[in-house]
């Protein structure tokens, strides 16, 4: 098992620097921010650039991975994300690791963008990252999308191997991440209760080990990225609460598990001494 921690963007990088150079000192394999202009969850917090952030923990970190959690078609266009990509890449030396998702519907509200079903925001999604992946291994890209365009456009230098972690719930974007990710990522099913929680995410471990025998890659070899803070219990509510949910998302074959940095108020209110206990844990589970 791999262990990621998210730190949200909400604080000045004085404050923010700290808990990224401790993310990488308490071991976590990789660590992750929101790709938001405006969260739903922290609608009236202060917020920072997705892109900036990680640029500098890129240059105050040297081993752990980092990440988009998730990056969205709401206000990214796959060329300009690109070159994000591409960046960040070469910065990080190689550790950046790109994860997509349908994303929420705040950030193109923002834009003044058209409300739109969930029909459409899935096929908006399927478009998005269908044009992702002909930039990662294409040059003078031509696209006529429904919500997506380009023209002519260069994508030197070559990317090297950065990870596209693929955001699914459903089974059509199931099928999507089966086809055109290197990994899987998911928040699991809503649901009011725990038990509710973890049958859904098996429902939706069943359905992407399908959609990869259908496109004819192998199961037990694909990444499987668990976020264990969609469930209705907070991971870091103690150790113990911790180590089972690890447990049982290890027995449903994810390969890898994220929590977030513990605030001082709901979402993901706990304790930092929580957090630190867990991390001193971590070995013996992996």
């Amino acid at each position: 098992m791999r262990f990621g921690l998210t730190i949200l963007p909400e604080l000045p990088w004085a404050e923010l620097r700290p808990r990224w150079e401790a993310a990488e000192a308490m071991g976590f394999d990789h660590a992750w921010t929101y790709d938001h202009l405006v969260w739903g969850g922290l609608p009236e917090s202060p917020w920072y650039g997705t892109m900036p952030t990680l640029t500098a923990a890129a240059l105050v970190t040297e081993r752990i991975g980092l990440g988009t959690f998730v990056s969205s078609p709401n206000f990214r266009h796959p060329v300009v994300l690109h070159r994000d990509v591409q960046s960040l890449d070469d910065i990080s030396e190689g550790r950046f690791i790109l994860g997509v998702g349908t994303g929420g519907d705040l950030d193109s509200e923002i834009l003044g963008g058209p409300s739109m079903s969930t029909r459409d925001r899935v096929d908006r999604f399927h478009e998005f990252v269908e044009l992702l992946v002909r930039l990662r291994t294409e040059d003078r890209v031509d696209a006529d999308g429904r919500w997506f365009s380009s023209r002519n456009a260069r994508t030197l230098p070559a990317l090297q191997d950065v990870p596209l972690v693929v955001a699914a719930n459903g089974p059509r974007s199931l099928r999507l991440a089966a086809r055109t990710g290197d990994a899987w990522v998911t928040t699991g099913p809503r649901a009011e209760t725990v038990e509710e929680w973890w049958t859904g995410l098996d429902t939706a471990r069943q359905g992407l080990e399908e959609a990869l025998v259908a496109a004819g890659r192998e199961p037990s070899s694909f990444p499987r990225y668990l976020n264990l803070d969609s469930s209705p219990q907070y991971s870091l509510t103690s150790r113990g609460v911790f180590e089972e949910m690890v447990g049982r998302a290890a027995a449903l074959g994810f390969t890898d598990v994220i929590t977030h940095w513990p605030r001082p108020e709901g979402p993901y209110a706990g304790s930092v001494a929580v957090l630190e206990d867990v991390a001193a844990g971590m070995g013996s589970l992996g």
